[in-house]
């Protein structure tokens, strides 16, 4: 199991980050909330990792903190909630916010995440519930500051079209092409980046 990484990043592009550790590059799926506090290319970064391996792949989940990681690991055991959902999940909400709704039982609002119906939301109110319970009562202090540093940037580059990767970056997260496009489109500005449109349209449609 690959826990932990600690390297320069090379490449991002939401949800996906490329980490260079002594030459070789990790591709790293991370949810957007934790993408949001990742430092510009060229700046090394520590990020916590889920490994999981697959017939056809072999896939990295990356996270801040390792409070995040372990409600991924939660999610992914409830019944019809993969990493991909367990991803969408995460990147709509934060996880300090995901623990909340549980505990609130607002159906309405899991929902609105893309993948999530009804049965699903009402079925990981139930589960995950019963999983706080089972946890220890700080496990979700997730107030405290992260271990990626957040230093200048080395070699920045702008993003040569943010409204075109935003609209990707939340098909890859399960929304439909033309809802995700409407989604950016509502919220697209002349001097938005990438990361800015896609947290604002993910606030958006909460």
């Amino acid at each position: 199991m690959i826990g932990r990484l600690r390297g320069i990043i090379l490449e991002k592009q939401p949800p996906l980050v490329l980490l260079e550790i002594h030459g070789v590059g990790y591709e790293i799926h991370m949810p957007m909330t934790c993408f949001y506090a990742l430092p510009e290319t060229g700046v090394e970064a520590i990020i916590y990792t889920h490994f999981i391996v697959r017939e056809d792949a072999q896939l990295l989940f990356g996270f801040t903190n390792k409070q995040e990681r372990a409600l991924f690991r939660e999610l992914i055991k409830v019944n019809g909630v993969g990493p991909k959902l367990a991803l969408a999940i995460l990147s709509g909400m934060s996880a300090q916010q995901f623990v909340n709704t549980v505990e609130r039982q607002e159906i309405s609002a899991l929902v609105k995440l893309p993948g999530v119906g009804t049965k699903t939301a009402e079925r990981l109110v139930v589960e995950m519930k019963d999983r706080f319970k089972g946890m220890n009562g700080d496990l979700f202090a997730l107030g405290g500051g992260s271990e990626i540093p957040l230093t200048a940037p080395a070699n920045g580059k702008a993003d040569a079209d943010p409204e075109a990767e935003a609209v990707a970056a939340l098909v890859s997260l399960g929304y439909k092409p033309q809802e995700a496009s409407r989604m950016i489109n509502k919220v697209a500005r002349p001097d938005a980046d990438c990361e800015s449109m896609i947290r604002d349209a993910l606030r958006a449609a909460l």
